[in-house]
């Protein structure tokens, strides 16, 4: 028979990595508060500052977007040399 350590155990029971109070599981709680109270400051963004920031994310997904084309257009291209 071995001998068990009498002190506790290490393992940390309280700390979360993510709030589970989720909508729909039995749990849900929707008086509790997240981000601990902190509140939440929505910021006021000028028309001139959004459309900087529609042309970032266009210029973000516009690589993508021509590579995806670029190897649909290879494919249909090698399928017509291959189906001719």
């Amino acid at each position: 028979m071995s001998r068990r350590n009498k002190k506790d155990d290490d393992l940390d029971m309280e700390t979360t990595f993510a709030d589970m109070n989720i909508d729909g599981f039995r749990w849900y709680d929707p008086t509790r508060k997240k981000n601990n109270g902190e509140k939440r400051v929505r910021h006021k963004v000028s028309r001139k500052e959004y459309w900087q920031m529609v042309r970032g994310a266009f210029a973000a997904y516009l690589p993508f977007f021509i590579i995806v084309l670029l190897s649909l257009g290879a494919m249909v291209a090698v399928a017509y040399l291959w189906l001719s």
